[in-house]
């Protein structure tokens, strides 16, 4: 709504008390459907990235709540004339940044079905529905990801919060009594060493600092020219902590790390963690969806060692954020670490309370959406999608050999390729690149996005939205080749 219009009163709200009336609901809700199906198929008539400056939605919101309420049809309005232009979308068939991601029709509903149940599942008792599926789906899941029988599978929100959930069981396997006595002030302990790859994600780093280890106890270990974790210079840092007094517990090794999607050799990992007696997580959450691809499993190589997984769904298996899964070997430590039943949450069923396995009490009915995905595509429809994301990756990956101009700077072992605009009659390279980049970005047409590798500015465009086709991926090509043209010249 608009600061200078008068508000719509909803006249048809139900009188005084209650929610609104069914046959509102069932417009209001005909119409949200219709303008979901529209968006979808309009999608490539919006920009990828929001056109909106800094505060342009906060300008047009009121300053204050409406006194009475309004009708749902002018708030729904403002969902397009407000809401709308301010969204980056992520379901885009040219959004390539970061992780390309996307929702699916089937995820929706599960996740409005969720919505109307509105269970808080913290004991079976109160919510049999979340608690019995999710065990059974993440089994599915756990056997078209071929990992074996030994691993159990929880529901959290993210990566990062998963990545925690394993790092403090690791450290609860230490039975240092750090649940019942903390860390602080204490002399008699060490230490303790958390060791990863200089490439992978920051949730690792964080989830040090909030366990109360510090960044000091977070040791990166460098990558070979593959930009993967060297296995021998594991076992050095961890030897040298050792003579150092300090106590190395847990690896945290990744299968696609953000930069490149590099494969750190947990099958060499294994034996260092075994020797020390070390908890090996792996961090899979982008490339856990593709080792449901049968060519592709062997991306999970070694797992059978690792005492927990974690993958996200909601990156690249069209589940709507967020859900990512834990698959975890001793969840009798996970329970030990986060286990708390005060008297009006005790219980006489032999059950399983998913409350005892993480930091939060109630939690959301995420496995639904889950369900619905997996039933709907099949295993057959969501592997023929991931095989054509990498695919489409490697089409692209040879455009990009073939030519003079650019030049590959990772392999691609997925759906992401890191590249550079490199041509012989320019100096600044990494000037020329980010210009490219932003220029790209800035119109809308499309998104991708950079890191850095061995200190060049590098281009990474992911592949892997449910709506993104070939031609998708030939207009990049020529955005990317036009923008290059336009950089030398102004040069």
């Amino acid at each position: 709504m608009q600061n200078d219009e008068k508000p719509f009163i909803n006249k048809n709200f139900a009188p005084e008390f209650g929610d609104m009336r069914a046959a509102d609901f069932r417009r209001a809700g005909y119409e949200m459907i219709d303008w979901i199906a529209d968006y979808f198929e309009r999608l490539e008539d919006l920009p990828v990235l929001s056109q909106n400056q800094p505060n342009d939605l906060k300008t047009a919101l009121p300053k204050a709540a409406p006194e009475k309420g309004e009708d749902f049809t002018a708030i729904f309005n403002d969902v397009e004339n407000l809401i709308l232009p301010a969204v980056t979308n992520w379901n885009h068939p040219n959004f390539h940044g970061l992780f390309s991601t996307s929702t699916s029709g089937a995820g929706i509903f599960g996740e409005m079905l969720a919505a109307t149940f509105d269970m808080k599942a913290m004991l079976w008792r109160t919510s049999p529905a979340s608690t019995e599926l999710e065990e059974t789906v993440l089994d599915w899941l756990r056997k078209m990801m071929n990992l074996d029988a030994g691993f159990k599978g929880i529901i959290y929100d993210t990566a990062s919060v998963s990545t925690l959930h394993a790092i403090a069981a690791a450290r609860e396997g230490l039975d240092l009594r750090i649940r019942e006595n903390g860390m602080s002030g204490r002399a008699d302990l060490p230490l303790l060493r958390v060791y990863t790859s200089e490439q992978s994600h920051s949730s690792v780093e964080k989830a040090v600092i909030l366990l109360g280890l510090g960044q000091k106890g977070l040791r990166k270990i460098p990558t070979n020219e593959r930009f993967e974790m060297d296995a021998q210079k594991l076992r050095e840092a961890i030897e040298e902590d050792k003579r150092n007094g300090f106590l190395p517990f847990c690896v945290v090794a990744t299968v696609g790390t953000t930069s490149t999607t590099s494969i750190d050799p947990i099958a060499e990992i294994v034996p260092v963690c075994e020797e020390n007696a070390m908890w090996l997580h792996v961090d899979a959450a982008y490339a856990g969806s593709a080792a449901i691809v049968p060519e592709l499993q062997s991306c999970l190589k070694g797992c059978e060692g690792a005492d927990s997984v974690v993958t996200n769904p909601h990156k690249w298996m069209f589940t709507p954020f967020d859900l990512s899964v834990l698959y975890c070997r001793h969840l009798d430590l996970l329970k030990q670490a986060f286990s708390l039943v005060p008297e009006y949450l005790k219980t006489n069923e032999t059950v399983t309370n998913q409350m005892d396995y993480g930091i939060q009490l109630g939690r959301r009915f995420r496995a639904l959406k889950l369900w619905f995905v997996i039933r709907y595509f099949g295993q057959s429809g969501l592997i023929g999608r991931i095989r054509e994301h990498c695919r489409l990756a490697k089409l692209l990956a040879a455009w990009i050999e073939s030519d003079e101009n650019w030049e590959l700077l990772a392999p691609v072992p997925f759906a992401l390729v890191c590249f550079r605009a490199c041509p012989q009659a320019v100096e600044n390279l990494e000037e020329l690149n980010e210009k490219i980049m932003n220029a790209i970005n800035a119109s809308g047409k499309a998104y991708i996005s950079h890191t850095k590798l061995d200190g060049k500015f590098t281009l990474r465009v992911s592949i892997g939205s449910l709506r993104v086709e070939e031609r998708h991926i030939e207009k990049l090509w020529n955005l990317l080749n036009e923008n290059l043209s336009l950089a030398k010249s102004e040069s």
